[in-house]
């Protein structure tokens, strides 16, 4: 009897660890960014060497892009935008042109 309870304290034991380790690694796959943040990085590259028609639109790997120029307090400002509705997250990359 001692060894049944011992087995099954010991299955409950790893079911627990299994759930939270699963959960763990779906959270950090989700709220990885890193492709985006690069996409976004190689966009600012191409408007800052004038290679970037704006406004500018696209979707990338289910981020919605965005690239608009506006003026705020007499300067120039660049926004950089990417959101996926999926996961419900927004980057936003500002830029002030000289």
């Amino acid at each position: 009897m001692e060894t049944l309870v011992a087995t099954v304290l010991i299955v409950l034991i790893f079911m627990l660890a299994s759930m939270i380790l699963n959960n763990l690694f779906s959270n950090t796959i989700k709220n990885n960014t890193q492709a985006i943040d690069n996409h976004l990085n190689e966009l600012q590259y191409l408007q800052q060497h004038e290679q970037l028609l704006l406004p500018y639109a696209e979707t990338y790997e289910n981020w919605d892009v965005t690239v608009e120029r506006y003026k705020e307090d007499d300067q120039s400002v660049i926004e950089f935008e990417a959101i996926n509705s999926k996961i419900n997250k927004t980057i936003t990359i500002i830029s002030i042109e000289d």
